[in-house]
């Protein structure tokens, strides 16, 4: 058995971002490898220009997600008039400036954002060459204490509970998510690559492939890798925990 990090996404707002078309900014059901891979590295204080470091921790990265609880879906539009000398607010401590001609300000700033509202979603994740540094417990002890402040998705979508969410073994990521409390309720959903574990009987395993990792060196998504979605059959609480102890 191999021992996985569990986090926990719950935040009033979560954007697990797809593919952005002009000024709207859509969302998928399940978190993208590179929406991780960034959150680690954030904690971890890296810095965007250190493309290999996440080029390397995204290669390494085995991860799934199960969704405890789905929330609703919003779209929030926001509009702007901004000048030349109007500044950002950034989680890296630097103001961020706009640029563009004169013409870019004649016009207010649109924008579509969608969002999950009370989403709560569960993550289960080792890395391959897992005595390579940063190890499984450096990503734990740097979500506990970031270098930075944490978000899920977008700068608003701040978290409302503690990220780092224990440990879990399992042979896989399937069986992780499985395993991990709380106890997996009815018609969950989860997601998880392929060759990590597969259901049995009447559970469906839902082929596809997804468009999530992204090359941080030139800033674009790209590659696809296949993975498995399904309805995770609903499981028991130990008598512990059913009796509130």
């Amino acid at each position: 058995m191999a021992r996985h990090l569990l986090m926990r996404l719950r935040a009033p707002l979560i954007a697990f971002g797809g593919e952005t078309i002009d000024n709207f900014g859509v969302i998928r059901d399940f978190p993208a490898l590179s929406l991780v891979t960034g959150l680690l590295a954030n904690a971890l204080g890296w810095d965007r220009g250190d493309d290999d470091r996440h080029n390397r921790l995204q290669e390494r990265l085995v991860m799934g997600a199960r969704l405890d609880a789905i929330g609703s879906r919003l779209i929030d539009f926001q509009t702007a008039q901004l000048g030349a000398n109007d500044k950002g607010w950034t989680t890296r401590g630097v103001p961020e400036e706009r640029a563009g001609g004169a013409g870019t300000y004649a016009g207010p700033h649109l924008r579509y954002r969608h969002y999950y509202a009370d989403m709560n979603a569960l993550l289960a994740l080792r890395l391959q060459a897992a005595y390579e540094a940063p190890t499984l417990d450096d990503l734990a002890a740097a979500l506990d204490k970031p270098a930075r402040p944490l978000f899920i998705g977008r700068k608003n979508c701040l978290p409302t509970d503690r990220l780092m969410a224990g440990w879990v073994e399992a042979d896989n990521i399937l069986e992780a998510l499985q395993k991990a409390l709380p106890p997996v309720a009815d018609k969950t959903r989860a997601q998880w690559p392929e060759g990590e574990g597969q259901l049995r009987g009447q559970h469906h395993n839902n082929s596809l492939d997804v468009c999530d990792e992204r090359n941080w060196t030139s800033g674009v998504h790209g590659g696809w890798r296949p993975v498995f979605e399904g309805v995770l059959p609903a499981t028991l609480a130990p008598a512990a925990q059913q009796e509130g102890v």
